[in-house]
């Protein structure tokens, strides 16, 4: 699965033509993505009243997508070595358009959750080829440390983002809206990226082993499931088979890709403690970053009673934190040092949430807003100097695998945030005291009990709401300490295994 990117000598890549308006094509694309991601969050009462989900059927509607991009990242990084990363790109980025109007014209929860995961699959095609890409077109080492700077802007301030295009669409359309807007950016994306993107493939690439694609897919499904309905429900057969189904899975999947003499993925990357470190750090960046942002979302909404735009707009400091840390990130790790800053990035993640354990009903913006401006931060950091370590860990022949290892962390991330955090956040909604006569839906999800209060006498609606919001909060402040003292446990674990780590290093 080792990619061999063509042949360029640094100069060449210096003076390529038009290389700064083809980054910003695949800087487009990883954005588009990562605001796919998160960009439901808003969405999600609408989508309660309109197809009236479970409790289970939001978390899937939420997740589904960055579940099926984690499995198929390697597989599809894979493929586009063979048939060409450019090409993968632009095929996937059509795709990825028409997908989007399943999604907006779905008309049940299950038609949703399918539409999600096709995204998913194209959202899969276009994610391993930027980085592998971005090596090709830059050469010089500053430069193309800027160019991953702004790469890793893009991918953690659009997590971010999503809410705030959601909030507009919202205020002006349907649900459905936050979907059909990425036809015009798939468009612009597509005729931009035929005339500026090189290609770039593996002219010796090996079969494409689909028993490893099936295994990578089944086993990281099968795992996450387990612990959603764990966490959800508690200990009971089927997420016990699906974990075990799962882990077996990806059992199979190591020692496969172990004996074939062209792996989808070379196991032996993870030996270097440097590449560990930095995948770590790239995914439990992410879960700190997409899960708060996804749940402050409903909090913003459903207990503050924020209209959509303005809750999106209340989470703008973390994408200007994101995107001025990582345009900064690459001079701060050479000026002082790559576990410094990776470190500090987690750290700071990590406190903030610990801050929002003292999360209340009527908990100021001031406190709200410096929480989320701080988590921007630690994210750009983290996120983007990472991102510069896995490519710098490897042979240049090995910089798609990297990239595609690093993309995986950041899906799978971002899909563990709203998974474990939203399982801790349902495991305490759900047990809630309601008032005699209040609809089951009201304990699936806060979606649930304001839609359920709509309908109910004026005195029983406010004490259901009351009760509904006191049990979201108190979830959603449990979910923050577990959140912080991961994080936490991981900047100290970063230190460690970052400290022989340069940007330079390997290039």
């Amino acid at each position: 699965m080792t990619s061999t990117l063509q042949p360029a000598t640094a100069t060449e890549a210096v003076k390529r033509p038009g290389r700064w308006l083809a980054l910003s094509v695949l800087v487009l694309a990883v954005l588009l993505v990562a605001v796919d991601a998160t960009v439901l969050g808003l969405a999600t009462p609408y989508i309660s009243e309109d197809l009236e989900p479970t409790g289970t059927q939001l978390l899937w509607i939420g997740d589904v997508y960055s579940f099926v991009i984690a499995g198929l990242l390697v597989s599809m990084g894979s493929l586009g070595d063979r048939i060409g990363r450019k090409r993968i790109l632009l095929l996937g980025a059509t795709a990825f358009g028409a997908i989007s109007i399943l999604n907006a014209y779905a008309t049940t929860p299950e038609l949703l959750i399918l539409a999600r995961a096709l995204l998913g699959v194209a959202g899969a095609t276009l994610m391993p080829a930027t980085l592998a890409l971005i090596r090709n077109l830059f050469h010089d080492p500053r430069e193309r440390s800027l160019a991953v700077g702004i790469w890793g802007a893009a991918a953690s301030a659009g997590t971010a983002i999503g809410p705030i295009v959601g909030g507009f669409l919202l205020e002006h359309f349907w649900w459905g809206s936050v979907f059909l807007i990425n036809l015009p950016v798939m468009a612009v994306l597509v005729v931009v990226g035929i005339r500026f993107l090189p290609e770039s493939r593996n002219p010796n690439p090996g079969p494409w082993d689909m028993t490893s694609v099936a295994l990578s897919l089944v086993g990281m499904i099968g795992v996450v499931y387990a612990v959603k309905e764990t966490a959800a429900h508690g200990i009971t057969w089927e997420p016990v088979a699906a974990g075990v189904l799962g882990a077996a899975a990806l059992y199979a999947f190591v020692r496969r890709q172990l004996t074939l003499p062209a792996p989808l993925l070379d196991m032996r990357l993870f030996r270097n403690h440097g590449f560990s470190g930095a995948v770590l750090a790239d995914l439990l960046t992410i879960l700190g970053l997409s899960g708060l942002v996804f749940f402050l979302s409903q909090y913003l909404q459903l207990v503050q009673g924020r209209g959509p735009l303005e809750a999106g707009l209340a989470e703008l400091p973390a994408a200007v934190g994101a995107v001025a840390a990582g345009l900064v990130a690459g001079t701060v790790a050479r000026r002082y040092s790559v576990r410094a800053v990776v470190a500090g990035g987690l750290a700071a993640i990590g406190l903030a949430l610990a801050s929002l354990t003292l999360l209340d009903q009527s908990t100021g913006y001031p406190m709200l807003g410096a929480a989320l401006l701080v988590v921007g931060v630690g994210a750009g950091f983290s996120f983007t100097v990472t991102a510069d370590v896995i490519l710098s860990s490897v042979p240049k022949d090995q910089a798609g695998a990297a990239s595609a290892v690093s993309e995986t962390a950041y899906e799978l991330g971002a899909a563990l945030g709203i998974a474990v955090l939203g399982s801790i956040v349902t495991g305490v909604y759900r047990d809630f005291a309601a008032p005699a006569g209040t609809p089951e839906g009201a304990h699936e999800s806060l979606g649930g009990a304001v839609e359920a209060a709509s309908g109910l006498p004026a005195n029983t609606a406010q004490d259901l709401l009351s009760s509904a919001r006191e049990a979201f909060v108190d979830g959603l402040a449990i979910a923050a300490g577990a959140g912080a003292a991961v994080l936490l446990a991981t900047a100290a674990a970063a230190w460690f295994m970052l400290r022989d780590q340069r940007l330079d290093k390997g290039f």
